[in-house]
């Protein structure tokens, strides 16, 4: 398989972010980090990535009188830093058709919910008040539809008796940092497939943090 040449997309803090960079660094990912994208400057990640030596750059969507018009900005800067394969990561964005058309199954995202349930914002509200036993995250492939697309890897955490939205918050962020990592090696050592609209993985076994798609 190709080597992943990544770009990863931010608007904040970008911990996932970190959470990668930080398993690529250890030799757990095959992959090359070619750049960081934010659409917002003082978003602290930027200097994150920097520090670690990772080309940055800002594309802010204020800059552009539409969605079409900020998106092809951000197809061109990812094709001249020579990536073949996007993360977004905290992107607090949504992308035109056009966009994740083009980079059909070689952009991929993180969603603090157990996919389907859950998609969008106020996740955590939402699974306290519809009184789940078990909350979550979801790596999946991006579609056009909100936080569709065949899932990588999901990772459950139980929901207490006494939550509240920030500490279920914290308890599912932690287990999006080795979610994410997980799933994109995945992908990198060739172990996904697409079929239809699921995401296959091979009968490896994972680490007991994830719960992966069955093997065929």
């Amino acid at each position: 398989m190709e080597r992943l040449n990544l770009g990863i997309l931010i608007s904040g803090r970008g911990s996932n972010m970190q959470a990668l960079i930080g398993a690529i660094r250890a030799g757990q990912i095959a992959a090359n980090l070619n750049i960081v994208i934010s659409n917002k400057a003082d978003a602290a990640g930027l200097a994150f990535a920097a520090a670690a030596g990772i080309p940055t750059q800002v594309i802010s969507h204020r800059d552009y009188p539409d969605r079409a018009g900020f998106d092809r900005a951000l197809d061109g800067a990812l094709r001249a830093a020579d990536v073949n394969f996007v993360c977004l990561a905290g992107f607090m964005r949504l992308l035109t058709e056009d966009f994740i058309e083009g980079w059909h199954n070689r952009m991929i995202n993180i969603h603090p919910s157990l996919l389907p349930a859950f998609p969008g914002l106020d996740t955590h509200k939402r699974a306290l008040a519809a009184g789940v036993r078990f909350a979550g995250c979801t790596v999946h492939f991006v579609r056009f539809e909100t936080d569709t697309g065949p899932i990588i890897a999901q990772a459950a955490v139980p929901v207490l008796a006494n939550d509240t939205e920030e500490a279920l918050a914290a308890r599912v962020l932690a287990a999006e940092h080795r979610l994410y990592p997980l799933a994109l090696r995945l992908v990198a050592e060739g172990r996904v497939r697409i079929e239809g609209e699921r995401a296959l993985v091979d009968g490896r076994p994972a680490p007991a943090t994830a719960v992966l798609n069955p093997a065929d």
